[in-house]
């Protein structure tokens, strides 16, 4: 079959590519810097002929005309990570967010669990052989191309053409609209003084050899910033970050020591500048795997010495942690943190590790709190919990029992709230060797 005649028989305008949405549909949309804008803002048009159409996504990016007010019997979310795009929707009940690990949201399509309509994807034009990248967006988008009954993909020229398991061929999807739009960004906003000295104290735990997760934000970015004495680090992770291929270039990132992909910088999503979208291109340093790989706790375990950083809302004072919610308010997701938690845990000389400012809101509250917030969820268990970082020290949690991870993380926590920690711990503990112990 030659595809490029295939390929131009299914390029149609943006309308009919959105016209294969009925009421009642289950629609899925990529996200992240993949997020298919012209196709989000071609079927908001269609509102007043459209009811009920169910929405699933993992991070959407850009402004997001589905979550809107007023659009709430036509569309409605059911996010799998909550983002700026549709937070305040959630908040207002206008839509819903399923809590899961991100490794298991690919076989929630591929086992019907959510059935799948129609796959909005945005990808990469096609090469010779007539396949497509899904770019700088693997994730769930290669499950939910593979089982929706539609897929209609927004062919962008300025989309990268990563490699690894994130290629569709032409005759895998029914509409093409083609453009040439420039990818969303993400613009570092810089560290500041107390996340650089909680990436020193990250930083102090990381040995030559080892593999890194790191997330978005100032604690990652400043962790990157300070490797520059380690030398032949490894990246497994979620996200590839500008900050990665600076350590790359540097010649901290060699990937020379991993245990599995040895050579490879492996992750399922690209989020960050325009110069970073260009410099993965066609790399093949870099390879991108849907999340049910790169963030599979078994996968990850099978890189030694595997270093996992995280973030979190607030910590309590036996290690649980809550990073989806602000007490009852959805505020984003679980993502990959327990999946990158249990990884490196599991990894031979792994270490997993929570990273928190020790307060908020100008040191007037504490994150590390006596008990969850009423409504608060939990993320990660106490018992996944090994260490909890502040811009006061590193509380090593595992395999101490409640009294000594309570003296631990109070060690961490800002010096203004660790009366109030040691009152409810001593109010609360039923020995009074215990409270002897604490209150000393």
């Amino acid at each position: 079959m030659n595809w490029l005649s295939t390929y131009k028989q299914k390029v149609v305008p943006l309308e009919e590519a959105v016209s294969v949405v009925r009421s009642g549909d289950r629609v899925f949309f990529s996200g992240n810097a993949a997020t298919p804008l012209l196709l989000m803002n071609a079927l908001a048009a269609r509102k007043d002929e459209l009811y009920d159409v169910d929405l699933n996504h993992v991070l959407l990016l850009g402004d997001d005309p589905l979550a809107k007010p007023g659009m709430e019997r036509h569309f409605r979310h059911n996010s799998l990570f909550v983002g700026e795009a549709d937070r305040e929707a959630i908040a207002a009940g206008r839509s819903a967010y399923v809590p899961i690990h991100l490794s298991e949201i690919p076989g929630l399509f591929s086992r019907g669990i959510i059935p799948l309509d129609v796959a909005f994807i945005h990808v990469s034009p096609p090469d010779e052989h007539g396949f497509m990248s899904f770019g700088v967006e693997c994730a769930a988008s290669k499950s939910a191309a593979e089982n929706a009954k539609i897929v209609v993909a927004q062919v962008n020229e300025r989309m990268p053409r990563t490699l690894g398991d994130v290629f569709i061929h032409v005759s895998h999807v029914h509409k093409i609209v083609e453009c040439s739009e420039p990818l969303m960004t993400l613009r570092g906003a810089g560290s500041s003084e107390v996340e650089r000295k909680i990436a020193a104290h990250i930083a102090n735990l990381i040995q030559d050899g080892d593999t890194l997760q790191l997330g978005i934000g100032g604690i990652p970015d400043a962790v990157i910033a300070q490797l520059d004495s380690k030398k032949h680090l490894g990246i497994h992770t979620e996200m590839v970050s500008d900050g990665v291929v600076r350590a790359l270039e540097s010649g901290v990132v060699t990937n020379r020591r991993k245990t599995l992909h040895p050579g490879k910088i492996i992750a399922t999503f690209v989020l960050g500048s325009e110069d970073l979208y260009r410099y993965v291109d066609n790399n093949p340093i870099f390879e991108l795997h849907p999340c049910d790989y790169t963030n599979n706790p078994f996968i990850v375990a099978q890189n030694d010495n595997m270093v996992a950083i995280n973030s979190a809302i607030e910590v309590d004072i036996t290690g649980q942690v809550c990073s989806d919610s602000i007490g009852p308010k959805i505020y984003s997701g679980f993502g990959g943190q327990v999946d990158f938690i249990r990884g490196a845990a599991y990894s031979k000389g792994g270490k997993p590790i929570i990273a928190l400012p020790s307060t908020t809101k100008n040191n007037t509250i504490s994150r590390i709190v006596p008990q969850l917030r009423p409504g608060a969820g939990v993320v990660t268990t106490r018992a996944d919990v090994h260490y909890v970082v502040t811009e006061f020290g590193v509380a090593s949690l595992h395999g101490k029992n409640l009294v000594e991870r309570a003296e631990a993380l109070m060690a961490v926590a800002h010096p203004a709230f660790r009366d109030e920690l040691y009152e409810y711990v001593r109010a609360t503990n039923k020995s009074s060797k215990t409270r002897e112990k604490v209150a000393s």
